[in-house]
């Protein structure tokens, strides 16, 4: 029961993060198969470099499904542009829900390995958060985990929860539901209240100024 519901939350994040992909690659006049890939490499690009951390072969090379995934995804995102593209928020929404499931993948995968709290939750967040950073570095843009939003941190936030739950002997199921909810509303409460970290800013130089 538990595997195939890490399954399906794993499958419904990798769709999520290849929308996200192709609904950026199409303001850079990138073609089909350029935007992708741009949806691929956002959808595998943190569990790949999680696989990498573990020593074991990434997952991606195993099974085929996250191919054919990220193609229904270009093909949804054909077929459904209109719509999605008429919605200034839909990169945003899917990415927010890949970084909710892909972070619980993380940590179960990690809880596989018999990893210790900390690593579980660090490899949680490195799933959900790495490949919207390979993604926007393919794409020259900014990496969302380095601006003001908070993003990295809800990752966190639903790690701490999950281990809670955990302690607390919550059913599998709910547990990873809580957890990766409270990844996507703390994320969206933070952005829909402008929550985040102060900025690091340069000391002003005293150079231009008069004496």
């Amino acid at each position: 029961m538990q595997v195939d519901f890490t399954i399906i939350i794993d499958l419904i994040g990798t769709f999520a993060f290849a929308i996200s992909g192709i609904r950026l690659a199409s303001h850079k006049q990138i073609d089909w198969f350029g935007a992708y890939i741009i949806g691929l490499v956002t959808a595998i690009g943190g569990g790949t470099f999680r696989d990498l951390l573990l020593g074991v072969t990434p997952f991606w090379i195993l099974d085929a499904k996250y191919f054919i995934t990220t193609g229904v995804a270009l093909l949804a995102t054909l077929v459904f542009k209109e719509k999605l593209f008429k919605m200034g928020n839909t990169l945003f929404l899917f990415d927010t829900i890949g970084l909710g499931l892909f972070t619980i993948v993380g940590i179960t995968k990690s809880l596989d390995a018999g990893l210790p709290i900390w690593v579980c939750i660090v490899m949680g967040t490195i799933t959900g958060s790495v490949g919207g950073v390979v993604r926007d570095v393919l794409l020259n843009e900014v990496p969302l985990i380095f601006r003001k939003d908070i993003y990295a941190l809800a990752s966190i936030a639903g790690g701490g929860v999950y281990f809670f739950g955990n302690f607390i002997n919550l059913p599998v199921g709910i547990l990873e539901l809580l957890a990766s909810l409270t990844v996507i509303i703390f994320r969206i409460v933070a952005v829909k209240f402008h929550i985040h970290l102060p900025q690091l800013k340069p000391l002003e130089s005293n150079s231009g100024k008069k004496k």
